[in-house]
């Protein structure tokens, strides 16, 4: 590989972290118009396997009705893994990350893990698919018991699930 794909790969790497950052504060920020540029006009966005939007118009609507139950939320993105192909306009990503939310009257703590595609189109990256699965998740006080439970997804109102990642032993 000669020097100048590796600096193009390390600049492509670079604005896909930049996106996903973008993202996740367009997210906390209630920013629909910056959430909706980080998606390509056919996106899909799902939650544990569920599709939730199959437009970027669906997506924002899906979120911002999301936010309405929301109150303060702080994502954090933790590690991005990426894998690039089709001459290095499409790349797929592994993003871990940590959810600070307060949904109700209960303040929430998770784990999740997106596994995204992208696509590289007028001069920039953007989402074409975003799958949220849950690691765990659950309000503050909960946390220590529902991480070391069978059922670590406890979002306030619904009954308990198992992880969408579990650990596979052995």
């Amino acid at each position: 590989m000669d020097a100048e794909h590796r600096l193009r790969r390390l600049e492509d790497r670079a604005e896909l972290e930049d996106l996903i950052v973008r993202y996740f504060l367009a997210s906390d920020n209630d920013d629909a118009a910056t959430l909706a540029n980080c998606f390509v006009a056919e996106a899909t966005f799902s939650v544990s396997g569920a599709l939730c939007g199959s437009s970027r118009e669906a997506i924002v609507s899906f979120i911002g009705s999301e936010r309405t139950k929301m109150g303060l939320t702080v994502h954090t993105p933790n590690y991005m893994l990426f894998s690039f192909a089709d001459g290095g306009l499409e790349a797929s990503g592994l993003v871990g990350a940590h959810l600070e939310l307060v949904l109700g009257d209960q303040s929430v703590f998770g784990a999740v893990r997106y596994q995204d595609t992208y696509v590289h189109r007028g001069g920039r990256w953007r989402i074409r698919t975003r799958d949220m699965r849950v690691i765990h998740v659950a309000p503050w006080l909960e946390v220590g018991k529902s991480f070391m439970s069978d059922t670590p997804v406890r979002w306030p109102g619904l009954a308990p699930l198992p992880s969408d990642l579990p650990r596979v032993i052995g």
